[in-house]
C-alpha cells in the first residue's frame, strides 16, 4: 500500500456487526412498509384523483374517472422520474440491481446516501403512474443504500460494508414478499463475493428482522394463493406430467432470453432516438398509456399496468381460462414492460418476470388439461413453476426462485415441477444469452462480475500451478544466485531464461507457494508483468508471467461453464 492510500480500518467486533445487521434489517423492513405506501399514494392520486395510501396490489384497480385522460398519467409519471434521476441520482434509473452489484464488485462498497431516497420517490412514481415495473428491485437498492451509508459513517474494512449491503438486499427483497429463507438466497447467490459463516449470519439476521417488521404492519400470510395445485396420484400420470415439465422449462428458458435480450434492445432504441432523456421517457410512457386504456376500454381491467398482481392471482386460482386473452396478456407485459424500463423508468424486473411466467404457465397449463384432462397438471401448478422458471431464468438465481416461489405460494405440492422447470430454465437461457438481466446491463458497461455461487479457484492456486519453469543461463555474468536485482526475458516460446542485465522487464520475487491472489496484487502495484520464483532454499525455480495467470483463470473460467 503506498503511503498517499487511506489505510484500512480496523476490523469491526462480531458484536458490533451483529448490531449493525439488525439496524440495517430495520431499516430494510420499515423501508419495505413505507414504500408500499408510497406507491399506494401516487396510485390513489393519479389514478382514482384521491389522497390515501392504502393501495391492494392484489386486487385489480377500479376504472379511472378520468377516461380517456388516463392514457396522460403515465406520462405524467414519466416527467417527475426524469427529473429526480436527471438532476439528483443516475443510479436509480433502471432496475437497481446492476447498480449494487456495481458497487460490490467495483466501488468498494460505496453507494451514495441519495439514491436511497430518490430510488423510493422515482420508482414508487413509476409503479404508482401505471409503470410496467416491480417494486422489488427498488426496495434491494434502498436496503442496499442504507447498509453502503451505514458501512461508510461506521468505518470498516470494504469485505464488512459489501456484508451490509448484501444484508439490506437480503433484507428487502425478505420483507418486500414475506420470504426470509428467499431474501437470504437472493444474497448469497447475487450478493455475496463470498460466502463465509458470518456474513451468512449477518445477512440471515437482517432478513429475519425485515421479514418480522414486515409481518408486524403487513401481515403473515403469502404472497399468492394457488387454488389449482393438481398432482396427478397416478405414477404414471406423474411421470408423464413431469415429462411436461420439462417442455415448459424449455419455453420459460426461451421466454427468459426473450425477456432479458428484450429490455437492453428497447433502451438502445430508444438511446438512439433524437431528443433528450425528457422526450424519450414521455413516448415510451404514453404508449404504455394508450396499451393500459385500450385493455380496461375492451375488457374491464387494466391488467398489464403496475406490479401486476391482480392479474397474476386470477391465472393462479383457475379464474382466466382464456386462451387468447392469456397469450394477449403475456405480449402486451412484454412491450408495455421493455416500454417502460427501456425508455429510462426506475423499478424491480422481478414482477414483470412473475407475470410472463404465470402467463406462459396459464397457457401451458391449458394445453395439458385439453389433452390429458383431469389427468394433467392443475392450471396453477404450471403457472406456479412458470413464474419461478422466469425468476431464475432471467436473473440466474436458481435456488432464490424455488425458495421464493414455495415462499410466496406456501404450498409444497408443487415443489418437484418447480425444481424441474427453474433448472431447465436457467440452463437453456444460460445457453443462449450467458449473462443474465442483471449482469448483461453491467457487461455492457465493460464491467465483469460473477454470477450466482460461482467459486473463484484461481484464489486457491499457489504460484507453482502457474509458473514456467526456469533456466539459469551459466555463461551469464555474475552469481548464479544474484537473481534479486535480475530481469527476466522469454526464449521465445520455450522456458524462462534468468539472466542478471540492467535491460529488460521490472520483475518481482515471490515464493513457489505463495498464492496467486498475492502474487497478483504484487504485480500491479509494482507495475510489473514478471514475477521470479524462488524455492524454500532460495534458489530460483521459475517465473510467472501474467499471461499464465490469464490462462489459468481463463481455463477455471471453462470448468464453471
Amino acid at each position: 500500500m503506498t503511503s498517499d492510500e487511506p489505510e484500512e480500518p480496523n476490523t469491526r467486533a462480531d458484536w458490533q456487526m451483529l448490531c449493525l445487521a439488525v439496524g440495517v434489517g430495520v431499516v430494510a423492513g420499515l423501508g419495505a412498509v413505507a414504500f408500499r405506501g408510497l406507491i399506494g399514494f401516487f396510485h390513489n392520486l393519479l389514478f382514482l384523483g384521491r389522497l390515501s395510501f392504502e393501495y391492494d396490489a392484489n386486487t385489480h384497480t377500479p376504472e379511472s374517472p378520468w377516461g380517456l385522460g388516463i392514457v396522460l398519467v403515465p406520462v405524467l409519471g414519466a416527467l417527475g422520474v426524469t427529473y429526480m434521476v436527471k438532476h439528483f441520482a443516475p443510479e436509480a434509473k433502471g432496475h437497481g440491481v446492476p447498480e449494487v452489484m456495481d458497487a460490490i464488485f467495483h466501488q468498494k462498497g460505496r453507494i451514495r446516501p441519495v439514491v436511497a431516497l430518490v430510488k423510493a420517490l422515482a420508482s414508487a412514481l413509476s409503479i404508482g403512474s401505471g409503470g410496467s415495473v416491480g417494486r422489488e428491485g427498488p426496495i434491494i437498492q434502498i436496503g442496499s443504500a442504507f447498509g453502503s451509508s451505514l458501512g461508510q459513517w461506521v468505518r470498516m474494512p470494504v469485505h464488512q460494508r459489501v456484508t451490509l449491503i448484501a444484508a439490506g438486499a437480503g433484507g428487502g427483497i425478505a420483507a418486500t414478499f414475506n420470504t426470509p429463507i428467499g431474501g437470504l438466497a437472493f444474497a448469497m447467490e447475487l450478493m455475496l463475493p463470498v460466502v463465509r459463516a458470518r456474513s451468512v449470519l449477518l445477512v440471515g439476521l437482517a432478513t429475519v428482522t425485515a421479514t418480522h417488521i414486515g409481518r408486524i404492519f403487513v401481515g403473515d400470510v403469502p404472497s399468492f394463493d394457488v387454488a389449482d395445485i393438481r398432482i396427478p396420484a397416478d405414477r404414471a400420470m406423474f411421470l408423464v406430467g413431469l415429462l411436461l415439465f420439462v417442455v415448459l422449462g424449455v419455453f420459460v428458458g426461451l421466454l427468459s432470453t426473450v425477456f432479458v435480450r428484450s429490455i437492453y434492445w428497447f433502451e438502445d432504441r430508444f438511446d438512439a432516438l433524437p431528443g433528450n432523456a425528457y422526450s424519450r421517457h414521455l413516448l415510451g410512457m404514453s404508449i404504455v398509456g394508450v396499451i393500459i386504456y385500450l385493455f380496461v376500454r375492451n375488457s374491464g381491467h387494466y391488467y398489464v399496468q403496475g406490479v401486476g398482481y391482480a392479474t397474476i392471482i386470477d391465472i393462479l386460482d383457475g379464474s382466466m381460462t382464456a386462451v387468447g386473452l392469456l397469450a394477449l396478456l403475456l405480449a402486451a407485459k412484454l412491450l408495455v414492460t421493455c416500454l417502460t424500463l427501456g425508455s429510462g423508468a426506475s423499478g424491480g424486473v422481478f414482477s414483470p418476470a412473475l407475470f410472463l411466467g404465470a402467463c406462459l404457465g396459464g397457457l401451458f397449463g391449458l394445453g395439458a388439461q385439453s389433452l390429458l384432462g383431469e389427468s394433467s397438471p392443475g392450471v396453477g401448478t404450471c403457472a406456479v413453476a412458470g413464474m419461478a422458471g422466469m425468476i431464475g431464468g432471467t436473473t440466474g438465481a436458481a435456488f432464490t426462485a424455488i425458495t421464493m416461489a414455495f415462499e410466496m405460494t406456501r404450498d409444497v405440492r408443487a415443489i418437484l415441477p418447480i425444481v424441474l422447470v427453474v433448472c431447465i430454465a436457467y440452463a437453456v437461457r444460460s445457453r443462449l444469452s450467458r449473462p443474465n438481466i442483471y449482469t448483461l446491463k453491467l457487461l455492457r458497461r465493460g464491467q465483469v462480475v460473477p454470477e450466482g455461487l460461482v467459486a473463484g479457484l484461481i484464489t486457491s492456486r499457489n504460484v507453482c500451478d502457474a509458473m514456467l519453469a526456469a533456466i539459469v543461463d551459466p555463461t551469464a555474468e555474475g552469481e548464479p544466485g544474484d537473481w534479486m536485482s535480475a530481469v527476466v526475458t522469454i526464449d521465445g516460446d520455450g522456458p524462462a531464461l534468468l539472466r542478471p542485465s540492467v535491460e529488460g522487464i521490472p520483475c518481482i520475487t515471490v515464493h513457489e507457494k505463495d498464492e496467486l491472489t498475492e502474487v497478483l496484487y504484487l504485480l500491479r502495484r509494482d507495475g510489473s508483468r514478471l514475477a521470479v520464483v524462488t524455492d524454500a532454499s532460495g534458489e530460483v525455480v521459475g517465473v510467472l508471467r501474467d499471461e499464465e495467470i490469464a490462462e489459468l483463470a481463463r481455463r477455471d473460467a471453462e470448468l464453471l461453464r
